[in-house]
C-alpha cells in the first residue's frame, strides 16, 4: 500500500492562492448549494454560510419551499431559490451559472428527490462536491455512478463510505476497496474520520489538523459548504478537497483552548474559519 502524503503547512502553502488584492465579487467564484427538506434546514444554512466565509463571492442556495424564510433571515449574505414543493426537493431547476455545486445536505431520500438528483448528474457539467443525502442516494442508486463527471470529490462518513463500497473488515480493506472505487468512477473521496483521507487513485492524502471536538451534528455540512467553495473560486479539485480538509481541522485546533471538546459545535468551525485561514 502506498505511503499517505501528509496534509500538513507545507503542503497546503504550495496550493493555497493568496487572494487578489483586486478582486471584485464577481471574480471570486459563485457557488450553489443545493440540499434542506422539512426539518433539516439547518443543514444548508451551516454549508452556505461555511461556502461565504471560505472566500467564495457569491452563494445560492436551491432548497425546498418551507426554508425561504430560515434562510433569509438566518443568513442574510445568501441568495435562495426554492423548488415548488414545500417539504423536499423535486425538481432542480435554476438559470445561475454556478462555477461549483455542493449537493446533499439535509436532502432527504423521498422519491421524487430521488428522482431529481438524477436529472441534475445526467446534465450536470459543473465541479461537484456530493455529501449526505446525495451519498444515500448514490448508494440505492450505484448505476448512476458513471453520470458523474472525472474529479467529482465525494464526502462520505464511514457509515455512508459503507453503503458506498460494502463493508470492509479491516482498515487496510477500507482502504483497498476506497481506492479500487475512486479509481472505477475517477473519483476523489474524502473519507472523513480521525484522521480524514483523501483518495484520488491511487494517491492517498492524510490530514494532520483536527480532533475529536469535531465528533459533533453539522461539522460535515460545514466541510461540504468550504470544499465547494475552494471549488468555486477555481481550485482543482484536489486542492479544494485538501485545503478544505486541512482548514476545517485546524478550526477545532484554534477553538480547542475556548471551547473545550464538548462545547465546540458546527457554528464554531464557521466562526473559526478566518483565523484558520490567517494562520496560513
Amino acid at each position: 500500500m502506498m505511503n499517505p502524503i501528509y496534509i500538513n503547512q507545507n503542503e497546503i502553502l504550495k496550493r493555497y492562492k493568496q487572494p487578489d488584492k483586486f478582486a471584485h465579487k464577481g471574480i471570486q467564484g459563485h457557488a450553489l448549494i443545493i440540499g434542506g427538506s422539512y426539518g433539516k434546514i439547518g443543514a444548508v444554512c451551516l454549508s452556505s454560510k461555511a461556502c461565504l466565509k471560505t472566500g467564495c463571492g457569491l452563494v445560492t442556495v436551491f432548497i425546498p419551499k418551507c426554508g425561504y424564510d430560515i434562510l433569509q433571515i438566518a443568513i442574510s449574505e445568501v441568495m435562495v431559490i426554492t423548488d415548488n414543493q414545500e417539504k423536499f426537493i423535486s425538481d432542480i431547476a435554476f438559470d445561475i451559472k454556478p462555477q461549483a455545486i455542493g449537493l446533499g445536505p439535509g436532502l432527504g431520500l423521498e422519491i421524487e428527490t430521488q428522482q431529481a438528483v438524477y436529472k441534475l448528474l445526467k446534465t450536470n457539467k459543473v465541479p461537484l462536491v456530493i455529501d449526505a443525502d446525495a451519498l444515500n442516494i448514490l448508494s440505492k442508486n450505484k448505476e448512476w455512478l458513471p453520470l458523474l463527471q472525472p474529479k467529482t470529490i465525494l464526502t462520505p462518513h464511514p457509515k455512508e463510505l459503507e453503503r458506498l463500497i460494502g463493508k470492509w473488515n479491516s482498515d487496510t480493506e477500507k482502504l483497498e476497496k476506497t481506492i479500487a472505487f475512486s479509481k472505477q468512477y475517477h473519483l476523489i473521496i474524502v473519507m472523513k474520520g480521525a484522521p480524514t483521507c483523501i483518495i484520488d487513485g491511487d494517491t492517498i492524502y492524510e490530514n494532520t489538523t483536527g480532533n475529536a471536538a469535531l465528533a459533533t451534528a453539522g461539522t460535515g455540512d460545514v466541510l461540504t459548504g468550504m470544499i465547494t467553495s475552494l471549488l468555486a473560486q477555481s481550485y482543482e479539485p484536489i486542492n479544494a478537497a485538501i485545503l478544505g480538509v486541512y482548514l476545517h481541522g485546524l478550526t477545532a485546533d484554534i477553538a480547542l483552548p475556548e471551547t473545550g471538546y464538548e462545547s465546540f459545535i458546527a457554528s464554531d468551525v464557521i466562526a473559526n474559519i478566518g483565523k484558520a485561514f490567517l494562520s496560513l
